[in-house]
């Protein structure tokens, strides 16, 4: 179903679901591993963003595969500089006037001296890329499920620590089939103690249980994917009742195996529900789309006016931690783009 309208790519809008080496350009990618002499899986080399299925523990093994393949091209803060600075760019010419990257910065210490020199490198090239670009964003991080739960206290403590340097919440990534919520409870306690909110992966790879886990065992005041919580009416009418929003990416969704076409993706469900919703692109390196493309599928295979496109940004907005009056300039600019 074709429908065009105003420009998704000038309607403001807030992304808060973009992973940290998977915002990374793909001309980008193929230039650092020239530098460093990395040898890159054919399938990050083609042009074509490659073909995923993650929903079998190999097809999950083999994405997880060439997400390491590319985070081990970042070798340098100039490369994590360059990164930042690529993502917010890109993210302008998308509309985002607010961005939220998420980041496990234990992946990065060990070539850049450690874990507190990499979220330092890491925050000061957030806080680069905002002021020369004149994007706002800030930095969510994101413990891995798939590793002990006292890594992710130890995450918890240092988010924490940085929180007056642009931390703005924490979050649980990787294979939810993997790691039960529960067990990173404590984690979240430090968090959500620390004035970070609550943003864990849930409802993507397994069914409705996984959102409720996030609800009742990590105070979740967002939830990243979220959409399988579209099987469950009652566990959709608890999210709409607490506004939790969920960070949805439907290109990530289809790419993944999740849902076999953009119009399954359950957009409408969820936002019929009053279910809070923020698109979000996850990872353009290797889903092949950025913020403004979740916007347009929204509109061609859910028949999306403008109207209710311009609601979706304004709940990504109302979901993001951005100072009050940021998201006041960017509602109102959401009332002037509906109004052109």
């Amino acid at each position: 179903m074709e429908r065009v309208g105003r420009d998704v790519r000038k309607l403001p809008k807030a992304h808060l679901h973009l992973h940290f080496t998977g915002s990374m350009r793909p001309t980008t990618l193929l230039e650092l591993a020239d530098k460093y002499g990395v040898r890159l899986p054919e399938a990050l080399t083609s042009g074509e963003p490659p073909k995923l299925r993650a929903t079998d523990e190999r097809g999950w093994f083999r994405f997880q595969r060439l997400y390491d393949a590319a985070r081990s091209c970042l070798r340098a803060p100039e490369d994590i500089q360059r990164l930042v600075r690529e993502a917010a760019e890109e993210d302008i010419a998308d509309g985002s006037g607010w961005l939220e990257i998420q980041v496990d910065p234990t992946s990065y210490a060990p070539r850049l001296g450690g874990l507190i020199a990499a979220m330092e490198v890491i925050l000061d090239a957030v806080d680069s890329a905002s002021r020369e670009t004149g994007l706002g964003m800030r930095v969510l991080v994101a413990a891995n499920r798939m590793k002990h739960p006292l890594d992710a206290r130890t995450l918890a403590r240092l988010a924490v620590r940085y929180a007056d340097r642009g931390i703005v919440g924490f979050g649980l990534s990787n294979d939810e089939r993997r790691g039960m919520a529960r067990d990173f409870d404590r984690a979240f306690h430090i968090a959500r103690e620390g004035g970070l909110l609550s943003a864990p992966h849930g409802g993507e790879l397994t069914g409705p249980a996984s959102v409720r886990d996030c609800l009742d065992d990590l105070d979740a005041t967002r939830i990243g994917h979220g959409v399988r919580a579209a099987e469950d009416p009652r566990l959709l009418k608890r999210l709409a009742d607490r506004q939790v929003t969920c960070e949805v990416c439907p290109a990530s969704n289809v790419a993944l195996g999740v849902y076999e076409k953009p119009e399954d993706v359950p957009l409408r469900t969820l936002f019929e529900a009053g279910v809070p919703m923020a698109l979000g692109a996850d990872d353009p390196l290797l889903f092949g789309s950025r913020l403004a493309a979740q916007y347009d599928i929204a509109r061609r295979h859910h028949a999306f006016s403008d109207t209710e496109l311009a609601e979706l940004a304004r709940q990504s907005i109302r979901g993001s931690a951005a100072p009050e009056e940021v998201k006041k300039e960017l509602l109102s600019g959401v009332d002037e783009w509906l109004a052109a």
